[in-house]
């Protein structure tokens, strides 16, 4: 037998036991969960698209639940998804409230949780994917000082208190707004599900109380645009500026109109993506940080176009 063949009778012997080997951790066509807060919200849908185009581009399958706001919902489906036997667990959480019981289960069951978003400081996903909303409302803050010359009163729409998010945007934007005394903060109040209606409706009643405020700050865009058309509906004599955060697809587009003065556009397309590969990677036994915080970037009439035609 020749050098060549013997080779060549050794390679294809090699192959016909590949064949029958087990494929490898890395070729494993994965199941992952994803459990979202509330796809009423363009944020999350946005995230969960990503992460199952993304996903399916890789090769693997994605069970994806909507819990609807509700906490206890939500705990629910990801018993429901870790009984399914998922390889990996996507998670947003609903709200504050029982945020760490999902995490506590999966991790229990062998499921590497990635969170996104949010983060049960009780029991924290493996990674977390989020925006920087400390320096991101900083930033926010920072620019409405400048467009009010520092001077005004300001009224806070927030989101869900107790949720990552909406901690970390009241951290940076009060940090700004200590360097800026002549804004002064004359209103806050608590959305349960960070959505329009609410935004509207606690809008109207700071304006009542406050009928001079001149700056909005909704923590979402979707309670940005309500407090814009509370404004509306008002008629007030001042200039107010209403700002929001996000980035959202009806926010970009209130921002190019002039209904909003400014948001903070999140990469939520590019969380969904890194999510799916935070999840293969801790399949595959690869060590990730605890966190990774991705920037956004403030958002005007300016600079908003692109955002439009292409979300990041």
């Amino acid at each position: 037998m020749s050098r060549t063949f013997r080779w060549a009778a050794l390679g294809c012997a090699a192959l016909a036991l590949a064949a029958t080997q087990p494929a490898s951790a890395a070729e494993k066509k994965l199941t992952i969960g994803v459990a979202v807060a509330n796809l009423q919200a363009d944020f999350f849908n946005q995230i969960k698209q990503a992460a199952e185009a993304h996903a399916k581009k890789l090769g693997h399958d994605v069970v994806t639940v909507d819990a609807k706001g509700d906490a206890s919902t939500q705990v629910n489906q990801i018993q429901d998804l870790i009984t399914r036997r998922i390889d990996a667990l996507i998670y947003i959480p609903a709200g504050a409230t029982a945020a760490g019981v999902p995490v506590k289960a999966a991790k229990a069951a062998g499921i590497p949780v990635i969170a996104v978003d949010r983060n049960a400081p009780d029991a924290p996903g493996d990674t977390f994917i989020a925006t920087d909303s400390v320096a991101a409302a900083r930033t926010l803050g920072e620019w409405i000082c400048k467009q009010t010359g520092g001077k005004g009163k300001v009224a806070v729409i927030q989101g869900q208190l107790g949720t990552t998010p909406e901690l970390d945007r009241d951290k940076g934007f009060m940090e700004a707004m200590s360097k800026c005394p002549g804004l002064q903060v004359v209103a806050k109040q608590d959305s349960k599900m960070w959505m329009q209606d609410e935004g509207f409706q606690i809008a109207q009643d700071m304006l009542q109380r406050n009928p001079d405020i001149n700056v909005f700050f909704g923590r979402a865009d979707a309670l940005a645009l309500g407090a814009a058309q509370a404004v509306k509906v008002a008629n007030v004599d001042q200039k107010v500026w209403v700002i929001g955060f996000d980035g959202d697809v009806a926010g970009l587009k209130a921002v190019q109109s002039g209904v909003l003065d400014a948001t903070m556009t999140q990469q939520t397309q590019k969380m969904g993506r890194m999510a799916v590969e935070a999840a293969v990677d801790l399949v595959n036994g690869k060590k990730l940080p605890p966190t990774q915080l991705q920037p956004a970037t403030l958002t005007t009439k300016q600079n908003v176009g692109p955002f439009i035609t292409s979300h990041p």
